[in-house]
């Protein structure tokens, strides 16, 4: 059996500190989650879809409503979902005053309810929250039937065992008895195993700032004789925070660490390193490509490299020997030389070097 697992779409998430068209963006791409998700279903010819909470995020729109309802018809395959802290189940829930298509099934009690799905030789738990805080819901649990897979889907939190956010303990899963409890949550993707039981959640299927930063996608589980879980990237917008240190010109520095396409994706990089002068506005326009690209100057002044070639030293005689050495040169060897002699200065001056 095949399952995609999928948490914390957050739809109609509000994006601020960003201007209108930064903003339209993002919340046109959190919409087509859905889609994407349900899309991967079918590709994958999956059994089942896990949605682990916070699908919406607090007041949502009828827009959202329809492009979820619409996906998760799409996608075919029994659906179950976990209400969270930020779409919980309140009289207003959309959960609740919605009619959602026949495949989806949604828990919208704080207690660990069941379904079984005789077709799959298989038993679906799950519980909601109908408030911001819950206790922790499988304290207690334990899987119980003649279905050859028993499977969880819970929106809680597996690093703090005094979490307002259903606590989910290592010791709580091992005694569930489970062969995978899909949690939902922690917007950074992890997992791990207790007893007989794999417990992951996916992370956000995509970032929403800095603060969400890399690769987001979803989980392909499968379930044979054991339980194995697979993270597939979902395409969507990415935010990466990157430091590069200027060695010689600023914009060999970002071609360095930026990919050679262009791409949609929004770059945080931080120039480090020694640099006169640095107009980060220009150096931007140069990699147009890049519709999403911030840069931080966090450069110093140039060190006067050749300060000490006049001195009768060991130190004096190896830096006149590389200025020396970059007359009459083609400019990648100049530029080569140069490098060397910033990296030398900084050894010598006890600085931490990073080579290119």
């Amino acid at each position: 059996m095949k399952i995609l697992h999928s948490a914390d779409l957050h739809l109609d998430s509000p994006i601020t500190g960003r201007s209108a068209e930064i903003t339209q963006y993002l919340r046109q791409q959190l919409l087509q989650l859905p889609e994407k998700i349900a899309q991967l279903c079918k590709k994958e010819n999956c059994d089942l879809l896990l949605l682990s909470g916070d699908v919406f995020d607090g007041v949502c729109s009828a827009e959202s409503v329809r492009a979820l309802k619409l996906a998760l018809e799409e996608a075919a395959v029994p659906v179950f979902i976990a209400p969270g802290n930020h779409d919980f189940c309140s009289p207003t829930s959309p959960w609740l005053t919605e009619i959602w298509p026949e495949n989806v099934h949604i828990f919208t009690h704080p207690v660990i309810e069941s379904v079984s799905l005789p077709e799959l030789d298989c038993r679906v738990y799950g519980a909601g929250f109908i408030g911001m805080d819950c206790e922790a819901l499988l304290e207690g649990f334990r899987a119980e039937g003649e279905e050859r897979y028993h499977i969880a889907v819970l929106h809680g939190d597996p690093t703090q065992i005094n979490s307002p956010y259903c606590p989910i303990t290592q010791a709580q899963v091992t005694d569930s008895a489970l062969d995978y409890l899909a949690l939902g949550h922690i917007h950074k993707g992890g997992s791990f195993r207790a007893g007989s039981t794999l417990c992951a959640w996916p992370g956000c299927p995509m970032g929403r700032g800095f603060d969400e930063l890399g690769e987001k996608g979803v989980i392909l589980v499968s379930l044979e004789d054991s339980t194995s879980a697979e993270f597939v990237p979902l395409d969507t917008p990415r935010f990466l925070d990157l430091t590069a240190e200027v060695l010689t010109d600023p914009a060999d520095t970002l071609a360095s660490v930026l990919p050679a396409a262009g791409n949609k994706n929004f770059y945080r990089i931080t120039l480090t390193g020694e640099c006169d002068e640095l107009d980060t506005a220009r150096l931007a326009a140069q990699f147009s490509r890049f519709p999403y690209l911030e840069i931080r100057n966090h450069t110093v002044p140039t060190t006067d490299l050749w300060s000490c070639i006049g001195d009768d030293s060991l130190e004096g005689v190896y830096f006149r020997m590389l200025h020396d050495a970059m007359e009459c040169q083609d400019p990648e060897t100049r530029n080569a030389l140069k490098l060397a002699a910033k990296i030398s200065r900084k050894l010598l001056d006890g600085q931490e070097v990073t080579l290119p």
